[in-house]
């Protein structure tokens, strides 16, 4: 898999996390905060080999950038 960075999170303090990065196989890699609130991953169906995070909603602006992100592959 191939990955393109798209952005990090704006407000993120220290600068790391939420990043999220475009694959070659036209999806997302998102890179945020373990869920580990046992009453939202209740309300979830969580398959073996999956997870999930969470993003803050400054983050949806990065969404629809495609490839004009920074390759890092």
């Amino acid at each position: 898999m191939r990955l393109t960075f798209i952005g990090k999170d704006p407000g993120s303090n220290p600068a790391g996390s939420p990043t999220l990065y475009r694959t070659d196989r036209d999806s997302w890699v998102v890179q945020g905060w373990v869920v580990t609130d046992s009453d939202a991953l209740a309300q979830m169906d969580i398959p073996k080999g999956e997870t999930c995070v969470e993003i803050p909603d400054r983050m949806m602006r990065f969404f629809g950038q495609g490839d004009r992100g920074v390759d890092i592959g």
